[in-house]
C-alpha cells in the first residue's frame, strides 16, 4: 500500500478529534505526495459532494491488537469484538472516513482538496480516495448498535466571549461542535479535572460537571 496523500487538520494529537467523520464542520486540506500531484488524477472529482478516505491510524500502527476492545461509547467497561467496532487497535490499522468536498485548489503543492468533517489527526497518511455515491452508499434503514444509541448525546457548552475572541472567528463553530460532543474518554467522569487538547494552534482547557462543559482557558501554543 502506498501513501498517496496526507491530510492537514487542526488536531495535533488524538485527544479532541471528533469521534466520527461528518460530526463537525472542521476544515482540512488533503495534500498529495509528489508522485500523485497530477491534475489528471482529480479530473471530475468536483462533481461529487462527498468523498471516502481510506487512511492509516499512524499514531497506533505499532501497537498490539486484540480480538476484543472496550469502546468508549460503552464507558470503557464492556468488551465487544474488534470487527464490531471502529477501534484503531486492529490487525491492520486502517480507517475509513466520509468527508464533504469543499473545493479543489491549486497551490505550490499542486492541486489540493479542501474538505470538511474529517476525524483525523494532522499529517495522517491517506491510502486512497473514492467518491461517495448516494444511491449505493446511503442506507436509510441501517442499524447502528451501541453507536447509534448516543447519536443525540451532547453537552451544554459555556465559553466566554473573551476566550472565543482569542480564536480566529472561522474556528468558533467547529470548536463548539467538538466540545458539545464531549471529547473526554467516556470512562472518566471527574468534575474537578481540567482537560486540555490542541486545536488550530491553540490549547483548549475545560471542565465538565453533570451535562455542562465549561471552557476555562484558551491560549496560543508557542
Amino acid at each position: 500500500m502506498k501513501v498517496i496523500a496526507r491530510i492537514r487538520t487542526d488536531f495535533p494529537t488524538k485527544f479532541g478529534i471528533p469521534r466520527q467523520s461528518g460530526l463537525t464542520d472542521s476544515e482540512a486540506v488533503i495534500v498529495f505526495e509528489p508522485e500523485y500531484r497530477q491534475e489528471e488524477c482529480l479530473r471530475g472529482i468536483e462533481e461529487y459532494s462527498h468523498l471516502w478516505l481510506i487512511w492509516e491510524f499512524s499514531a497506533v500502527k505499532d501497537k498490539d491488537w486484540s480480538p476484543t476492545v472496550r469502546p468508549p461509547r460503552l464507558g470503557g467497561n464492556k468488551r465487544v469484538g474488534v470487527f464490531a467496532t471502529r477501534s484503531p487497535f486492529r490487525p491492520n490499522p486502517v480507517g475509513l472516513s466520509c468527508v464533504k468536498l469543499a473545493g479543489v485548489e491549486k497551490t505550490k503543492d499542486g492541486l489540493v482538496l479542501k474538505v470538511t468533517g474529517a476525524d483525523m489527526m494532522d499529517n495522517t497518511p491517506i491510502y486512497d480516495i473514492k467518491p461517495y455515491i448516494p444511491y449505493a452508499d446511503c442506507h436509510t434503514d441501517a442499524k447502528g448498535s451501541f453507536a447509534q444509541e448516543r447519536k443525540n448525546y451532547s453537552l451544554e457548552v459555556e465559553c466566554s466571549k473573551d476566550f472565543l475572541s482569542i480564536l480566529p472567528e472561522d474556528k468558533h463553530k467547529s470548536l463548539m461542535q467538538i466540545l458539545s460532543q464531549d471529547p473526554r474518554p467516556r470512562y472518566i467522569d471527574d468534575p474537578h479535572r481540567v482537560y486540555g487538547f490542541g486545536f488550530a494552534g491553540y490549547e483548549i482547557k475545560f471542565t465538565v460537571k453533570d451535562n455542562t462543559l465549561v471552557v476555562t482557558d484558551i491560549s496560543e501554543i508557542n
